[in-house]
């Protein structure tokens, strides 16, 4: 671990961005994981010495899932229902939101059940590597047979105690469901009367966004300790790479397609600005994005470009834009999708419909509690896992090359935002028009 910890604290002082010092972090990992299939002991050392630290990450990313989302979705119901323009524009940019984040998690879907990433692993491996997590079968097992009934998800919507709930990561839906009824007695409140209570919950949002960055600063030591473990439970065999691989392009080809194929055809459908000019515009911001992976960090040139160069008003990019940066997740609900089914896929897990029909669900509804900054959906994704019974380590397979897809994801989370708000500002303009002739 003295490596690990000196490679760290160098990557520190050079001051790499934290998407080279994962990528340095992975590639370390893999030459552990193959120095040590040279040596007799190298696999035990790896077991005992390494993999604990990939495995401690793993643990603290579900240590702040559950109230992550909690506070994240209550800031953001606060958050939409406190602007007075609410009735005017909340409702419609809610739906629109909802909507293209349904068609992205359908198309990740899609992508994941045609091209079978998890395919291409060597079944041999696939076997061992399903008997390494105990108690998988049984697990998932347990949660099928709960499925089986049409509507038996109610079962497992409203918490019968939410303390319980939320000490569950497979439990979300109920602390969901808690999240919202919260907030909607808030707004429905005078806002005198639950200040207090909505301070302490964005103050507490803060809280674990900061505890987000405190954990993600260790990605590095945990993505380098998660490969050398992955290649040791692989013994070095390159099928699980080349899954991999079908893997990353896999889930980089839905979200190109979702950037400059979707995006652009419900511009050309719904607005009246040019394709070739909103692509053009919208580059900065996608480069943007990109570069920081961070959806609020990219607001304040989103905002600029959006209102000055697309044509859309102050009015609809000041409320569009912001919430957006918490409910509007296309990006990242496509890749949790396409991953979720790619490690169900690896570990020989057969996904039932009512277990598809709740990744859908899941993928949605988490969208929206996913912190727009770097690393936000690492959380969120062994919620996902957990709601269809895959056990959370399985997110080891993908977090080695999960970066680069996150800093891609993000521009096309920002472009969807732009999208938005150029289609609510071009329904707003219709109805002004259509007011106007009413009372003519």
């Amino acid at each position: 671990m003295t490596l690990l910890n000196n490679m760290k604290q160098y990557i520190q002082k050079i001051n790499l961005p934290l998407y080279l010092q994962i990528t340095i972090g992975m590639i370390i990992g893999i030459i552990i994981g193959f120095v040590a299939l040279s040596f007799s002991e190298g696999v035990g050392f790896v077991n005992d010495w390494i993999r604990p630290w990939g495995n401690l990450f793993i643990r603290l990313l579900q240590m702040i899932a559950v109230p992550l989302v909690f506070f994240s979705l209550l800031k953001g119901i606060m958050g939409v229902m406190d602007i007075g323009k609410f009735t005017r524009l909340g409702l419609r940019t809610l739906i629109i939101y909802i909507s293209t984040t349904v068609v992205a998690v359908l198309l990740g879907l899609s992508l994941g059940l045609i091209v079978k990433p998890g395919s291409y692993l060597n079944k041999t491996e696939q076997t061992s590597l399903f008997d390494k997590y105990e108690n998988v079968e049984k697990q998932y097992s347990n949660i099928s047979q709960q499925n089986r009934a049409p509507l038996s998800f109610l079962n497992d919507l409203v918490p019968s105690n939410f303390i319980k709930a939320a000490s569950e990561n497979g439990k979300i839906l109920q602390v969901i469901f808690f999240a919202i009824m919260i907030g909607l007695a808030i707004i429905l409140l005078p806002n005198e009367k639950v200040s207090p209570v909505v301070n302490f919950f964005e103050s507490f949002y803060l809280i674990m966004l900061k505890v987000v960055d405190l954990i993600i600063m260790s990605a590095p030591i945990g993505v380098a300790a998660l490969m050398a473990g992955l290649v040791v439970d692989f013994s070095g065999q390159l099928s699980m790479f080349l899954a991999l691989g079908v893997y990353a392009i896999t889930t980089i080809f839905g979200l190109l397609l979702l950037m400059f194929g979707f995006y652009p055809l419900l511009i050309k459908m719904f607005t009246k600005t040019n394709v070739k000019h909103f692509i053009k515009t919208m580059y900065p911001v996608q480069l943007f994005a990109f570069s920081t992976s961070s959806s609020a960090a990219t607001l304040p040139l989103n905002l600029e470009v959006t209102e000055k160069k697309l044509g859309v008003s102050n009015e609809v990019t000041s409320f569009v834009l912001p919430v957006g940066c918490t409910v509007n997740m296309d990006g990242t609900s496509l890749f949790q999708t396409v991953a979720v089914i790619f490690i169900a896929q690896v570990l020989g897990i057969e996904l039932t419909f009512t277990s598809l029909a709740t990744i859908v669900m899941m993928a949605v509804i988490s969208s929206i509690g996913t912190p727009s900054i770097p690393g936000g959906s690492y959380v969120i994704m062994t919620m996902v896992l957990a709601s269809v019974g895959i056990p959370e380590y399985g997110m080891a397979l993908i977090l080695g090359i999960e970066r680069p897809i996150d800093m891609l994801r993000t521009s096309v989370n920002v472009t969807g935002d732009s999208t938005v708000a150029s289609i609510v500002d071009q329904s707003l303009e219709r109805k002004r028009i259509s007011d106007v002739s009413v009372s003519s």
